[in-house]
């Protein structure tokens, strides 16, 4: 589904990315863990293709397909989705017409909003005053219309209450056919410095992004234990020795 292959990318003049390498086959679910500022939000927006993200060496494969140089709507057209961790406020746009859109006719966003308890916000514009909890919905409703093939969420369960990051685990499983168990096709790339989405969804693999770079590949929960028992420091500590 998504290759991407010794990715080096800077940000206004600074190398942020060095060599990132990621396979993430048809179906599969993977989270990316690191603390802020390793590059894990470089990373997601460099795959959706932002052109202030400037890829100096590398490049980014979709299905099969060499989409490096593609604007962020061809990425969109051929199936991949981005949720943001701060999504713009777009003013004079009701949240129902862009997820409506994002549909193309296939969902209503009446439909939609009764699933997830967001009834009452289809008629406000995009994200103007909304909580935490509340921008992650709008977001998640969006590309659950949308419908990719692809899906990249950036810190999903960033400023949310308990009680909306249940419903969010549950649109965000509903993206990724979590409730399929064999032959899903949706997969899905989650980065995340708490952790705590893997109490809602279920990952398949998980990864430290540490510096710039991709490291400790293995089983998400593990993963996650470890890095909340030890921390990230104690991680970099580990890093470094192996890097010698």
């Amino acid at each position: 589904m998504l290759r991407v292959e010794n990715l080096w990318v800077e940000v206004a003049g600074k190398q942020v990315l060095k060599g990132v390498n990621l396979d993430i086959a048809p179906g599969e679910t993977h989270i990316l863990f690191g603390k802020n500022g390793s590059g894990k939000t470089t990373l997601l927006m460099t795959i959706m293709g932002f052109s202030s993200y400037h890829i100096t060496e590398g490049r980014i494969f979709f299905k099969g397909e060499d989409i490096t140089h593609l604007p962020p709507y061809e990425r969109a057209k051929r199936g991949i989705g981005l949720s943001f961790q701060r999504p713009p406020t777009i003013r004079g746009i009701k949240t129902r017409d862009i997820i409506n859109i994002c549909g193309r006719g296939r969902i209503s966003a009446d439909d939609l909003a009764e699933r997830f308890q967001f009834q009452d916000f289809l008629d406000r514009d995009i994200n103007l005053g909304f909580s935490g909890g509340e921008l992650k919905k709008s977001e998640l409703l969006q590309l659950i219309a949308q419908d990719p093939e692809l899906t990249l969420l950036d810190e999903p369960e960033s400023g949310v209450d308990l009680e909306n990051l249940q419903v969010i685990g549950e649109a965000i499983r509903n993206l990724l056919q979590k409730h399929i168990r064999r032959k899903r096709a949706k997969s899905g790339l989650i980065i995340s410095h708490q952790g705590f989405i893997l109490n809602y969804l279920e990952a398949d693999k998980g990864a430290l992004m540490w510096n710039g770079r991709v490291h400790c590949r293995g089983n998400a929960r593990e993963l996650f234990k470890h890095i909340q028992e030890k921390g990230y420091e104690e991680c970099a500590e580990c890093i470094a020795e192996f890097m010698k």
